[in-house]
């Protein structure tokens, strides 16, 4: 779990471009860890998270003139019911609000990557590392949680 840099995009909503973003990327060998496209009448918003932020960072400004950068929590979680809810909770019980969140879908059993927007980041990384102190390392996970 840690503090990252997402870039968001505000374009037109055209063919190509997203292919454009992706292989400009690739070539300079950043991996797309989280993205999330929203699409309003005639443009759309593309939210990203990359490994290599400062790599990315000239690649996207390149490309397009309207580029931000937001701090969000990059949190690795078993890809299992509950868990995503205990971590709303959690969050929550802190008064720290999600503005919003997207996430890799991952494998059943295996991890997931979820992007939180979060009004007190160091804060949310606290009560999260104090849950996973809770539970002798493990991730967080929904108690009577079992495989069927």
């Amino acid at each position: 779990m840690r503090i990252t840099k997402q870039f968001a995009i505000m374009s037109i909503n055209k063919p190509g471009v997203l292919a454009n973003i992706a292989k400009s990327l690739a070539e300079k060998k950043v991996n797309i860890i989280a993205m999330i496209i929203s699409d309003a009448v005639e443009l759309g918003v593309l939210r990203i998270v990359v490994d290599k932020v400062d790599v990315a960072r000239p690649v996207l400004t390149r490309l397009f003139s309207d580029v931000t950068e937001t701090d969000v929590l990059l949190v690795d979680m078993p890809n299992r019911p509950g868990t995503l809810a205990d971590v709303a909770e959690k969050l929550g019980q802190a008064h720290i609000n999600i503005n919003y969140a997207y996430a890799t879908t991952g494998a059943m059993g295996g991890q997931t990557t979820v992007i939180l927007k979060v009004q007190y980041p160091e804060k949310a990384i606290e009560v999260l590392k104090e849950i996973t102190r809770k539970t002798e390392g493990r991730p967080l996970v929904r108690q009577g949680y079992s495989k069927r």
